[in-house]
């Protein structure tokens, strides 16, 4: 059974940074697209930010140049550095790895992080 593992969330003062882990664990990490969401409290879960197995990255316009999404396909782990953090970037952040088959897509999902920005 394919698991993603988030770690790194926590309280952090606006202005602060804190780096996110996603540990997958029983498929091929290489081949998986890797995202970030967050979903704040009476919102939509919202796309942060991608990585693809190429290394191509995208990110959600309100976190340009405060965040970066990179993979490491040795440990099979994708890491989301969040700098200049935000109140407004409170949520639970999910780690997702998707990837398209030959008759289907491979979509698979974390338990989440909760990242909590207050002063």
């Amino acid at each position: 059974q394919v698991q993603l593992v988030e770690s790194g969330g926590g309280l952090v003062q606006p202005g602060g940074s804190l780096r996110l882990s996603c540990a997958a664990s029983r498929l091929t990490f290489s081949s998986y697209t890797m995202s970030w969401y967050r979903q704040a409290p009476g919102k939509e879960r919202e796309l942060v930010a991608t990585i693809t197995p190429g290394g191509s990255t995208n990110y959600v316009d309100s976190v340009k140049g405060r965040f970066t999404i990179s993979r490491d396909n040795a440990k099979n782990t994708v890491y989301l550095q969040m700098n200049s953090l935000k109140p407004e970037d409170t949520a639970v952040y999910y780690c997702n790895a998707q990837r398209l088959g030959v008759a289907r897509r491979y979509d698979y999902w974390g338990q989440g992080t909760q990242v909590t920005v207050s002063s």
